[in-house]
């Protein structure tokens, strides 16, 4: 399972209004832990970045002038998120102004969906937190990933919190290892300390099943888990 954990930053709040991209930033998730791959850029958007837009960033025009435009790395940012699943904390605005970039191109790309999934973790934690903030700092307090020094957003710095958040929210498990594990030297290493073999002469163990009660509260669990994990719950 790959998945893709992105944020953006923008000169302003809307694509229809000629806004862009300034910033993007993505961490790749395998199977529930993080890679040590990512995709990072600043982009020149050939516009001024808004006031208030700059107060939540703190990028300036000046930072932006040398940085590449999205068209020299638009191919290379499809092919890093092309098959995986898109984790995005409001994910109609990212998309948007992603599309925007796409389409003004005009290599008539399609939308960045049919390259990828998108799950958006606001939906889920409006789901699971109702009637509570769900904004990403609210979250980062709730499920301790707050941490870092966030005196101004950023991408990158925002995906790392995101993909904390995100792991918390739909498990706790975030880094659970089983089977064999690699050593420092990458080696596998099989952990056979204390394995005891039981004669073959033993009697069988006996076999116990659910009953009906415990079926039903199973199952009770497993649609408590599936609706916080946004129809995700991977023991279905």
């Amino acid at each position: 399972m790959r998945q893709i954990i992105l944020d953006t930053e923008t000169t302003g709040l809307d694509p229809a209004h000629g806004h862009r991209l300034i910033e993007i930033g993505c961490l790749e998730l395998v199977n529930r832990k993080l890679t040590r791959r990512s995709f990072h850029y600043y982009l020149n958007p050939g516009r001024e970045v808004e006031a208030e837009a700059m107060a939540v960033h703190g990028i300036t025009n000046e930072f932006l002038a040398d940085k590449p435009l999205f068209a020299s790395i638009a191919d290379e940012f499809i092919a890093f998120v092309r098959g995986a699943e898109l984790i995005i904390h409001n994910a109609p605005f990212d998309l948007s102004f992603i599309n925007h970039e796409l389409k003004l191109l005009q290599r008539d790309l399609p939308p960045i969906t049919e390259y990828c999934g998108v799950l958006d973790t606001l939906v889920m934690a409006r789901a699971k937190h109702p009637g509570q903030k769900n904004n990403l700092d609210a979250l980062a307090r709730r499920y301790g990933a707050d941490q870092r020094d966030r005196s101004y957003h950023g991408a990158l710095l925002d995906s790392e919190i995101l993909a904390e958040v995100y792991l918390a929210m739909t498990g706790g498990q975030v880094g659970l290892q089983l089977g064999n594990e690699e050593n420092e030297s990458g080696n596998s290493e099989q952990r056979t300390e204390g394995i005891r073999r039981l004669p073959a002469s033993r009697r069988p163990l006996p076999v116990i099943r659910a009953d009906e009660q415990e079926l039903a509260r199973h199952e009770a669990k497993l649609k408590a888990l599936d609706k916080a994990a946004g129809g995700a719950c991977l023991w279905r």
